[in-house]
């Protein structure tokens, strides 16, 4: 007994008998008014501890992914033939990559950007292209020039129809020209086109031709077309689809291209003559020519992580071209920087931030396009600043990466040059990077906060009641002293 009597000493909590105790309407109405405030408080403390509290620094690059930087772009040019349409880099260590082509893909467009084919496929890079050694010898033309009048006529009459076209200003074209007109004299010496009448060769001036060229898709000079006959017409202008030719241009070449087309056309006494040339022996130097005038450039490269240039431009090493006819206006559909974020994890991010990927793909669904009121010559240029984001978070003190992109500014001008128009992307990145970093909350904290709020109230409830109950005791002692 006197030790259960000991413990109670101790007690902080000691208790009123209920009946020494009053309850008053004022005393009720501040509990009503206590607890209201005890669960408002608590849901904002709530509310605080589930919320995501970030903190922002700008510190030094430290990527952990490599030295190399990923770009994808996925741009339409309504006005560059894929036949020549080149991705280069270029950066100030001095990387010269000049048309990249294994991680690129092309595909043929027309003016309203619809795809008219299937994926556009360079072929393989074959060796430097022989010419001939031949002399210009004037008055010895073996082929037949041909005008926008007659060319229909020409290609629905011949089952194999080789045309030049070409630009006497051009240095490829003047190459060609003997090599290409000895070969005319003989292949119309061994099938000569009023008895034979199975392959002709013509030529094309395009100076002067230029509607005729440009319905053909010509933006390179020479370029060589074999369009054949048959039931593949085009409605418009009655058009063959054709192939163009890319291998040697010396006179033996040649003619040895052109008696293999014509060896699957050839009559049944000169068949058994020409049965033992391969089919494929033109396989590796014709390839099925553009189907229209656009490209859609679309793929990825890896450049350092240096300032740089990705470049596009019409590119040749045995073509000529005319700057002033070259448009490289397009249109942007995807550019980006850094591997690729997957759109369930940047919606998830996107909750936490909502300003996060804003700048990812700025140029997306921008369009550069020149009507020609600057002029020709025009070069496209952006200048692209890059910044790398990463958002880390920090939970049961270890750190885990949620996601790491780059975001970007660009700046774009057209202008003039005195050189061959391209479609240029400078980029520089910031040797800084933004760091978000995704705080916790200490659990033990809110439980302190919420005992404060609940004590807090109480006592300051408590207080309240105190003055107001003393209040009105003081104002009923006055009444009673007036009465007396």
């Amino acid at each position: 007994m006197v030790s259960t009597n000991k413990l109670k000493s101790v007690d902080f909590y000691r208790k009123i008998p209920r009946d020494l105790t009053e309850a008053s309407l004022s005393g009720a109405g501040l509990s009503i008014v206590a607890a209201l405030a005890m669960m408002f408080l608590f849901g904002m403390e709530l509310n605080n501890y589930l919320t995501v509290n970030t903190s922002t620094t700008v510190i030094v690059d430290n990527s952990s992914d490599g030295e190399f930087l990923r770009i994808d772009f996925n741009i339409s040019f309504p006005s560059l033939s894929c036949e020549f349409a080149s991705v280069d880099v270029s950066d100030v260590l001095g990387t010269n990559r000049l048309n990249i082509t294994k991680t690129i893909r092309k595909f043929s467009i027309d003016h309203d950007l619809k795809p008219t084919g299937s994926e556009f496929h360079s072929g393989p890079v074959l060796h430097q292209i022989k010419h001939g050694d031949e002399v210009d010898e004037e008055g010895g033309e073996g082929s037949v020039s041909l005008k926008a009048h007659n060319f229909d006529q020409y290609s629905h009459q011949y089952p194999i129809l080789v045309v030049n076209f070409f630009a006497p200003w051009c240095y490829w074209s003047n190459r060609l020209k003997p090599s290409w007109e000895k070969a005319a004299k003989i292949i119309r010496e061994r099938y000569d086109p009023e008895m034979d009448g199975r392959i002709l060769l013509a030529k094309v001036d395009c100076t002067e031709e230029g509607d005729l060229c440009r319905r053909n898709h010509i933006q390179g000079y020479p370029s060589i077309r074999i369009f054949r006959k048959g039931s593949n017409l085009r409605e418009d202008h009655g058009r063959h689809d054709h192939e163009s030719y890319y291998g040697d241009r010396d006179t033996e070449s040649l003619v040895k291209t052109m008696e293999a087309l014509v060896a699957p056309i050839a009559m049944e006494s000169q068949r058994q003559a020409l049965e033992h040339k391969p089919e494929n022996a033109t396989q590796h130097v014709k390839r099925p020519a553009p189907s229209a005038g656009g490209c859609r450039i679309e793929g990825y490269v890896r450049v350092k992580k240096v300032p740089g240039n990705l470049m596009i431009s019409a590119l040749s090493g045995a073509h000529s071209f005319d700057s002033k006819q070259m448009n490289l206006s397009h249109v942007i559909s995807h550019f980006s920087f850094g591997m690729k974020v997957l759109p369930r994890v940047m919606s998830d991010v996107k909750r936490l931030l909502p300003y996060i990927g804003r700048s990812h793909d700025k140029l997306n669904g921008r369009s550069f396009i020149n009507h020609r009121d600057v002029g020709a010559n025009v070069t496209i240029e952006h200048y692209l600043q890059v910044v790398k984001t990463e958002v880390v978070t920090r939970r049961s003190s270890s750190e885990r990466k949620l996601i790491e992109e780059y975001e970007y500014t660009a700046h774009s001008s057209l202008s003039q040059t005195v050189y061959m128009p391209t479609a240029k992307f400078h980029f520089e990145l910031s040797p800084m990077q933004v760091l978000i970093t995704e705080n916790s909350k200490s659990f033990s904290h809110f439980i302190t906060n919420v005992c404060a709020i609940i004590g807090g109230v109480f006592t300051v409830a408590g207080i309240l009641d105190s003055i107001l109950h003393h209040t009105v005791r003081m104002m009923k002692k006055v009444e009673l002293g007036k009465n007396f």
